[in-house]
């Protein structure tokens, strides 16, 4: 659709300008006016590659989405009305992605279309779960209420995202400065000692031929190690954009030691809180759990999903898949089907989710207290090993110099 820029006076006779996204010069007129704007000069903005906004990942960071939709609620229980609502966040976003979509998202709703056809519109700014628990609110009648819905559930998803990101940076953080700290002494400290030992003819220590070797390496082919880092990189986020891909990195995640555990306990919690909040908002059952397999973002949680959903459709239980399957520990399976047994599953969903958010929280900060002191061990090793590589043999030299 195309973008216009414009100038203009506002009620007060104050000077303003902006962007207004609309189908014609004249319908992007009216809507200014309809704004309390008279517009003074307007032009269409051309959509070069320059002008346009590059985005990488998701268009809207999670907790600018979650601002959005506390906001959003927010203003609905003061009585505003939808489309108001609607322009109001979009003037006072700071994200420019959301921005854009809520002016066109208005648009659609000026022109008579329920907020959730005209979010569906824009599926990299508002996910599939969105879109059905706004449809159900429109059909109930409590928009508000699944607002505040949607708030609380993307941002204990958001809070639950931060934890498992706290527990890696700091290791990841070490292991980066492990890296340069090496590469420092390989190339800048190491090759000055080449020389000394080569004078003297000394025996070098076996662990002294390998730390040169590796110096020799780094120093001749620091470009190809540059380019295998960056291929390793590039190929693990191709990787990850394929199911089949994705499903052996991320069984393979659920299994490594210490973390695992963290990572599925972060994936239950994250697919027992959607699909609470789903069924709270009665989005149909099926629906549901489409909606849970690409929102849970573990491969190996989606495919069991799958066949939980296959069997729903054979009359079957929701719980039987679930139960043969590793990932899911008895807790899950007992209170799903007890849920089931009680037309309560979205309470005993909302109970299993708490339990596995404060079991997160308790795992992270267990982490954190035993990863400390062994990346700073694993650091000190690495560096103590290069140190004593050359000091070694300098004891040997400073031997013989004085016999």
């Amino acid at each position: 659709m195309p973008q216009f820029k414009y100038e203009g006076r506002n009620i007060k006779g104050r000077k303003q300008t902006g962007t207004i996204v609309s189908e014609s010069k004249r319908d992007a007129v009216m809507k200014l006016r309809q704004k309390g704007i008279k517009v003074i000069e307007i032009a269409e903005v051309s959509q070069t590659l320059l002008t346009k906004e590059i985005t990488f990942g998701k268009a809207v960071k999670l907790q600018d989405f979650v601002i959005f939709l506390r906001q959003f609620a927010t203003l609905i229980k003061a009585g505003v009305s939808i489309v108001d609502s609607t322009r109001i966040l979009a003037e006072q976003t700071e994200s420019k992605a959301l921005k854009k979509a809520l002016m066109e998202v208005e648009e659609s709703l000026r022109a008579g279309n329920p907020l959730s056809a005209a979010a569906a519109k824009h599926p990299r700014i508002f996910p599939a779960m969105f879109v059905n628990m706004v449809k159900a609110g429109e059909a109930g009648g409590n928009m508000d209420e699944t607002l505040e819905r949607l708030a609380d559930h993307f941002e204990k998803m958001h809070r639950t995202r931060q934890k498992i990101v706290s527990a890696l940076t700091y290791p990841i953080a070490v292991a980066i400065i492990a890296v340069a700290v090496v590469i420092f002494l390989l190339v800048s400290v190491v090759p000055t000692f080449v020389e000394m030992f080569a004078d003297f003819h000394a025996e070098l220590p076996a662990i002294t031929k390998f730390v040169l070797r590796a110096s020799e390496v780094m120093q001749t082919y620091w470009w190809l190690v540059a380019i295998a880092l960056i291929g390793t990189y590039v190929l693990f986020a191709l990787a990850k954009r394929e199911k089949r891909t994705k499903y052996y990195l991320d069984y393979a995640a659920m299994r490594i030691p210490f973390f695992g555990k963290l990572i599925q306990k972060a994936a239950l919690a994250r697919m027992t809180r959607t699909l609470s909040s789903l069924f709270s908002s009665s989005v149909p059952i099926l629906q549901a759990l489409s909606i849970t397999e690409n929102v849970v973002e573990n491969e190996v949680i989606s495919k069991v999903i799958r066949q939980a959903r296959d069997s729903l459709e054979r009359g079957q239980s929701l719980a039987e898949p679930l139960k043969k399957h590793w990932a899911f520990p008895p807790l899950v399976t007992q209170m799903i089907a007890i849920g089931e047994e009680t037309g309560a599953l979205d309470a005993m969903l909302a109970k299993v989710a708490n339990f596995y958010e404060a079991e997160v929280d308790a795992g992270v900060e267990r982490l954190k207290s035993l990863i400390e002191p062994l990346m700073i061990l694993l650091l000190s090793g690495v560096v103590g090993m290069i140190v004593a590589s050359i000091i070694i043999p300098m004891y040997d030299i400073f031997n013989h110099i004085q016999q």
